[in-house]
């Protein structure tokens, strides 16, 4: 059964889907002007323009999508939306966890597509065949075809989209990089606590000044940015588990429900729970 909510009285919509047995999500959805704030996914996201312009800031390059193109953006990769034209864009996207996927490529013998160790090549790409892939794996989950049309059209996306992969050798990081990695774990350990800044740059044995421009430099976002980021992220998974928002809330370090709500719709479009109620109906 397809979900959706209209977003009040505007022309913007959502419908999502969530298979079950693989977590994977698909979204259909159009927006006109602004679409969402920057905001960063744990999932290997895979999509296509379907009509309009679709523009959007990803690895700190400007992208503007048209119809046929495909949407590759790697975990972490922070990205926003707008549509430059009045007409809006439509678009469709797959949401595939890195988990499913690194058990999917292992066997093909590629690594994992992490935030760290791979990217894409290109963020868009005129890939035709990959573009076809994407649309008929889409189709199969969005609409229930069923398991086995769902599993052969995502085994033969991923032997396509495995070529798009480049792999990034492990190469050895400089102190400050190093240094900004250890800050990196610091936030995701106390992810539900109120660090501030002073505290973190004790942590790392640098200033405070200085702190913020080399995690900028390593992740593209200042401290506070990318612990808001991995609070929205991992409230998404929770609510798609089916924990209340109010709980998810505290468990992840916003203040309170609203807090929470007030982020998560700039982000995704949605409240929590709207968003959770699409999982559930989905599921």
């Amino acid at each position: 059964m397809k979900t959706g909510g209209q977003q009040g009285a505007s022309r913007d919509w959502i419908h999502l889907q969530r298979d079950g047995e693989t977590g994977i999500e698909s979204v259909h959805a159009h927006f006109c002007g602004h679409a969402y704030d920057p905001h960063d996914h744990d999932e290997i996201l895979v999509g296509v323009t379907q009509q309009g312009l679709q523009r959007f800031n990803c690895n700190r390059s400007l992208h503007t999508s048209t119809p046929g193109r495909a949407i590759l953006i790697e975990p972490g990769a922070v990205h926003d939306g707008h549509a430059p034209h009045a007409e809006g864009f439509t678009y469709l996207m797959l949401y595939l966890p890195q988990a499913w996927v690194a058990e999917k490529l292992a066997r093909r013998g590629l690594g994992d597509v992490s935030a760290l160790q791979a990217a894409f090549k290109y963020t868009l790409t005129d890939d035709s065949f990959l573009n076809n892939a994407i649309v008929q794996a889409f189709a199969a989950i969005h609409h229930g075809e069923g398991r086995l049309a769902r599993d052969q059209t995502l085994d033969h996306l991923l032997a396509l989209l495995s070529k798009h992969i480049c792999t990034r050798p492990q190469s050895v990081y400089s102190d400050a990089a190093s240094q900004m990695l250890r800050v990196r774990d610091y936030l995701h350990d106390g992810m539900a606590l109120d660090i501030g800044l002073d505290e973190l740059s004790r942590y790392a044995g640098v200033d405070r000044f200085r702190l913020t421009r080399e995690f900028k430099k390593a992740f593209g976002l200042s401290p506070h940015t990318y612990l808001v980021r991995l609070r929205l992220r991992t409230a998404r998974t929770l609510l798609a588990q089916g924990f209340k928002p109010a709980l998810v809330a505290t468990q992840v370090g916003f203040a309170d429900q609203s807090h929470l709500g007030r982020w998560f719709q700039r982000a995704y479009r949605l409240t929590p729970a709207a968003y959770q109620r699409q999982c559930a109906n989905a599921q």
